[in-house]
């Protein structure tokens, strides 16, 4: 960009000679060196911080889906990459053991309501004891429990999804078996619900970077557009300043600054919605501070959209 400038400036110098506008002596034959340092030290240098620029990247939440009950998978329905709505059947598991356990539970709770009904009539009448009432009472109340729980295993045969977004990887078939172990997921789900677009900042240029401050992004994905949007927040921690529960004491390392990572939205929900989670770009932050240098960052970023279409780093 400072190279545009001052050939900018040598051929407007060039045009002002020619026509004799100004003369052709020391100070200007030295005007361009001069403005050259104008240029970087009074605009492009502050330019990183006024307008700090870095790469973006768009990255979703994944979902690791753990059945809540082990059986056999009996119906996959979902397709891979397929747009899916929150509650919509991911895969079904073999009710039957699920089912035979509610009815068996059903047939004592029935019992013990009935039981109750007699107690309480013998001892309304005299003719019975309160205690037997309370025995009866706390059966009933367990398994109003117990059939609780056995519907609530039933229903999680049907696995859900969680929220908006889509399965990927999809390898489960309909007779594999799945257990409900933390560590054993069986599907991979895309949260589309929330879409996080994070920008790395250097630090040396993120001084004044707030939330609410404009933001202008291209992606590769889209090349030659420019999207506008807002600053959402700045994180408070990268993983360099994280410590960590540890019986060791502490191990010295090398210190780097590493980039912070600000989070951002754009003003086009439904071309978020269209990004790959993965989708790499560059993005602009327009500061309360050198203002003047916000047209300089412009120019440049509208640069980088028109090289996206040819350049696949």
């Amino acid at each position: 960009m400072a190279v545009a400038i001052l050939n900018i400036y040598l051929l407007l110098l060039f045009l002002l000679v020619r026509f004799k506008v100004v003369p052709f002596n020391l100070f200007w034959k030295a005007s361009p060196i001069i403005v050259l340092v104008l240029v970087m030290f009074g605009l492009l240098v502050p330019m990183g911080w006024g307008a700090p620029q870095g790469d973006a990247l768009v990255v979703r939440n994944a979902v690791s889906i753990v059945p809540d009950v082990a059986g056999e998978v009996t119906d996959v329905p979902v397709i891979a990459n397929t747009p899916l709505k929150s509650g919509d059947v991911l895969f079904k598991i073999d009710p039957t053991p699920y089912a035979a356990q509610v009815k068996a539970i059903e047939a004592q709770f029935k019992l013990a309501k009935t039981r109750l009904g007699q107690m309480t009539q013998l001892y309304e009448r005299d003719a019975g004891r309160g205690f037997d009432v309370e025995q009866r009472q706390s059966e009933v109340d367990q398994l109003t429990g117990q059939l609780e729980s056995a519907q609530w295993n039933l229903d999680k045969t049907i696995v859900r999804a969680p929220t908006d977004g889509y399965v990927t990887n999809l390898a489960l078939r309909k007779g594999a078996r799945v257990s409900n172990l933390p560590l054993s997921p069986v599907i991979a789900f895309i949260d589309t619900s929330d879409t996080i677009i994070g920008v790395e900042i250097n630090q040396i240029d993120a001084r004044y970077v707030a939330p609410g401050q404009e933001v202008e992004a291209t992606f590769k994905f889209a090349p030659g557009q420019i999207f506008s949007g807002k600053v959402e927040s700045v994180l408070q921690a990268i993983a360099p300043g994280q410590t960590q529960t540890s019986g060791t004491a502490v191990l010295p390392k090398a210190i780097e600054a590493a980039p912070f990572i600000v989070r951002v939205r754009l003003d086009d929900a439904e071309f978020v919605k269209r990004l790959p989670a993965g989708s790499a770009g560059t993005a602009a932050i327009y500061t309360d501070h050198v203002k003047p240098a916000h047209i300089v960052r412009r120019v440049i970023l509208r640069q980088v959209a028109i090289l996206n279409y040819v350049n696949p780093f």
